[in-house]
């Protein structure tokens, strides 16, 4: 739990159609088939927030367990902003053991600040790394 909302990683928790209508009115992805958000939900490591049992934020990566991830489609409903659930999402992800010394990758348009509290580094005007820790 944090604070009123429960954080998740289990994929049966996952609500594909509350994703798809928040992507839907995204920047990043409103062209994306639903289908294909549904596919990347089933082939990606996700974690939802959660507010009596209805998903407020998500945040989806692809990986392979190995060298990298990525991270993408992170949001929080716009009611539930403000209270630390990005931040939460993301340090779900990053204090994951699973994810330990791998390099991290992202793209966004207006959210650099956040990202860099985190060790990522902006790369040209969108694309953000964070290394891994053997390569500092």
């Amino acid at each position: 739990m944090y604070n009123d909302y429960s954080i998740s990683d289990e994929k049966s928790k996952i609500q594909a159609e509350a994703v798809i209508e928040f992507l839907s009115k995204s920047y990043w992805a409103n062209l994306r088939p639903p289908d294909r958000t549904r596919k990347a939900i089933e082939n990606s490591y996700c974690v939802g927030a959660f507010h009596k049992g209805e998903q407020v934020g998500f945040i989806r990566v692809v990986t392979d367990w190995a060298t990298f991830f990525y991270l993408c489609d992170v949001y929080v409903e716009e009611g539930h902003r403000g209270k630390g659930l990005g931040k939460k999402l993301i340090e779900t992800v990053l204090n994951s053991a699973e994810f330990e010394g791998l390099m991290g990758l992202l793209g966004t348009k207006d959210a650099h600040g956040l990202y860099e509290k985190y060790g990522f580094i902006k790369e040209k005007d969108r694309f953000m790394k964070r290394p891994p820790e053997w390569a500092s």
